[in-house]
């Protein structure tokens, strides 16, 4: 019987070994926790939105880097398939809103129980607390690993690097994966936080704290020019700004983040500044002994009144009934395009995924095995693979896992 190594206790490296195990190999997953699957616990708040609902084509559509290497990856193990999957294995799963999969009990935990009760029924020999020092690779071939402190080697037919990517590094992650791809002839992009909140420079992120924005429009430019836009929901915090729009928009910015970067907030998407006006100057009518300052409670959240007013450069201790036509106009601009300037991304304890990794053109897309070293595979997250939030990053770990089980 051939024998296949697992560098990595998470979703790729589990469903690595569960699939290289029901293929005949006789399997050694290695994991330096001292428990499976930290990360994934972890995930969807501790509920574990292990995989997405939607049609099997529009997983592309939510993968941010390389989507067209995971062609065969995704039809060879699709959404659906994981799905049944795991409900084979023992875990019953919901849809909810999004096409988002849960499993019914809302347990991260159980999704990491019956993976480990199918690796164990299987026979996978699963050694915790073990940290591998290096590959094994001779002539171009991987032939097993060294272990960390132990000195010991463990050979094998077949070796496969699922060691995830740097973010939470509270969980165990670190850069081991992208070392042993470098030992063994790899390129390896650098690495970056992604799906993570922005940081802010302006002072009245601090003031605006907790406060939640609701069907508002956030558009990023570079240099001047619009490079995202997004509708839906955010959040202002201490250092600047969340939420599910931010969050998608971080995916998408990191080469513009050499640039100068402003991001706009449209408080009123739903209507063209020309309709804006109107309602404005209707509600001036109502005000129109008051100040400015104290004329908008019916247009904007209160705590945003004094950002709108110092934003536009108005007076707000101006009366409203003395505003000309171009300072409502102004006043009207700035409601549609409240503007912040970016300073840079959160860190790594922020971060959902890693942006970066293992360069996939290295990598064979039917097999996962490396075009570098011989029997040498790579799953999940080291690889340099991203998508949004939704369930999307965790069928790539399955999909991938899947592909390198079956074919090391």
């Amino acid at each position: 019987m051939s024998k296949t190594i697992v560098i990595g206790g998470g979703a790729a490296g589990m469903m690595a070994a569960i699939f290289a195990a029901r293929n005949g190999k006789e399997v050694t997953l290695i994991e330096q926790n001292e428990k499976l699957g930290k990360k994934l616990f972890i995930t969807g708040k501790g509920r574990c939105n292990f995989t997405n609902a939607c049609d099997t084509e529009d997983l592309f559509g939510n993968v941010v880097s390389n989507p067209k290497f995971l062609y065969s990856a995704f039809y060879s193990f699709s959404n659906q398939m994981a799905m049944d999957f795991f409900e084979e294995i023992g875990l019953p799963y919901k849809v909810e809103r999004g096409n988002r999969v849960f499993p019914v009990s809302d347990h991260s935990s159980d999704v990491i129980k019956v993976l480990e009760k199918e690796m164990k029924r299987l026979g996978v020999t699963i050694r915790l607390n073990t940290k591998v020092k290096s590959l094994i690779v001779d002539k171009n071939v991987c032939k097993g690993i060294e272990l960390v402190g132990k000195k010991e080697k463990i050979y094998a037919d077949s070796v496969i690097v699922a060691t995830g990517g740097v973010s939470y590094p509270r969980t165990g992650a670190c850069r081991d994966g992208y070392d042993f791809a470098k030992s063994a002839g790899h390129s390896v992009i650098e690495a970056r936080p992604s799906l993570v909140p922005f940081e802010l420079k302006d002072d009245c992120c601090k003031e605006l704290m907790g406060i939640s924005l609701k069907n508002v429009s956030a558009s990023i430019y570079a240099d001047g020019k619009k490079v995202y836009s997004d509708f839906g929901e955010m959040l202002f915090t201490h250092f600047g700004v969340s939420g599910p729009i931010i969050i998608k928009a971080s995916a998408y910015i990191h080469k513009y983040l050499e640039k100068e970067l402003q991001l706009n907030i449209d408080l009123k998407p739903a209507l063209d500044e020309k309709q804006l006006d109107e309602r404005i100057l209707k509600d001036f009518k109502l005000f129109q002994n008051k100040q400015l300052k104290n004329s908008l409670d019916k247009l904007l959240l209160r705590a945003l009144i004094p950002v709108v007013i110092e934003k536009s450069g108005l007076d707000g201790e101006k009366k409203v009934n003395e505003l000309t036509k171009e300072e409502r106009k102004v006043l009207g601009h700035t409601i549609k395009n409240l503007p912040f300037t970016i300073t840079g991304l959160r860190g790594w304890d922020e971060a959902i995924i890693t942006k970066g990794g293992v360069k996939v053109k290295e990598i064979d897309p039917g097999t996962m095995e490396s075009k570098v070293t011989g029997s040498l595979y790579f799953a999940g997250e080291v690889l340099d693979l991203d998508a949004l939030t939704g369930g999307f990053n965790l069928q790539i770990a399955w999909s991938t896992g899947y592909l390198a089980g079956i074919s090391c």
